[in-house]
């Protein structure tokens, strides 16, 4: 792996739905195998591991400590794994950061603390204490819609000063505001909504933290690299192909949607632990659909079964 400072986690990185079996348990060899299917077919540089789409608000420390080190160990030797630590207690957050870094992680993923809404001094403390606990490289997480709070323009100037704090996934859905940090510091900005992507890339992102790159890596990797190369007609052209499955993920939950795909390529996924449902057959349909008309069949090749 050759590490570009000016794109700390690569260009491309999936936030990793958590495979289980039937019964719910943690299916720890469906995560190693799909975690080298993400990066050996859809292209991936780097995984997140036990973020929301992994559905880490109902696993427990100890499963995820298993998932991070079957999944450096089935991928870390070609792509980087950034571990999700974020909650909204700061001691529980140092915890989670310092297990992951003993468990080989290569980076963090650290979420805005949510629900309890702390003030902006609150939040740059919570990320600035995180970011010290651990030795790892620190991606933060804004996403208002989900957190409840956003990360302030200053408090994410303020923040960038950390040598370990090196980039942000952005979910906020603000240009505006995400250029103004471009603007005024390093910190290297990933886009957090696929759909979004390419609009970030021409204010100074460098890249996408997916959910529908389960199955639209490749593509999503192409749209970049060419963009990167000033081919904007390209890019543009597959942000338009890859639009029904870019924001077709999210028609329920992420987390849903992925894992009935995954099941209908045959592919390790099985449940989703409660609150969430399993996707209906009609919600099944229509991803279907949406990723027939990105031009990306879910179907499993058959070819050389039936050849």
């Amino acid at each position: 792996m050759t590490h570009d400072p000016a794109r700390p986690f690569g260009r491309l990185l999936t936030a990793m739905v958590t495979p289980f079996a039937a019964d719910g348990s943690l299916d720890v060899d469906g995560a190693a195998k799909l975690a080298a299917y993400l990066v050996d077919e859809q292209r991936n540089d780097a995984l997140v591991i036990s973020g929301t789409t992994g559905e880490s608000p109902t696993t427990t420390d100890a499963e995820k400590d298993t998932l991070l080190r079957a999944v450096v160990e089935a991928v870390g030797d070609r792509a980087q794994v950034v571990a999700g630590v974020g909650t909204n207690n700061t001691a529980h957050t140092i915890e989670l950061a310092r297990a992951a870094e003993k468990a080989g992680a290569h980076g963090l993923l650290v979420v805005a603390p949510y629900y309890n809404k702390p003030p902006q001094a609150g939040v740059a403390r919570h990320l600035l204490a995180v970011a010290d606990a651990a030795g790892l490289p620190v991606m933060v997480y804004d996403i208002p819609h989900r957190a409840g709070i956003a990360i302030a323009t200053e408090t994410m100037c303020r923040i960038a000063e950390h040598e370990r704090i090196v980039a942000v996934k952005d979910a906020k859905g603000d240009l505006a505001a995400s250029s103004w940090v471009l603007a005024r510091t390093d910190l290297a900005y990933y886009s957090g909504d696929d759909a979004t992507t390419l609009p970030l890339l021409a204010v100074g992102g460098i890249g996408l933290v997916g959910t529908s790159t389960h199955f639209t890596g490749a593509q999503a990797q192409e749209m970049i690299r060419a963009y990167e190369r000033g081919d904007v007609a390209t890019a543009l052209a597959v942000h338009q192909r890859m639009l029904p499955m870019f924001t077709g993920i999210f028609r329920s939950p992420g987390t849903i949607l992925v894992k009935a795909g995954l099941t209908v390529r045959g592919l390790p996924a099985g449940p989703v632990r409660s609150p969430l449902v399993d996707a209906s057959r009609a919600e099944t349909d229509q991803l279907i659909s949406d990723a027939a008309a990105a031009g990306l069949p879910l179907a499993p090749d058959t070819t050389e079964e039936t050849a």
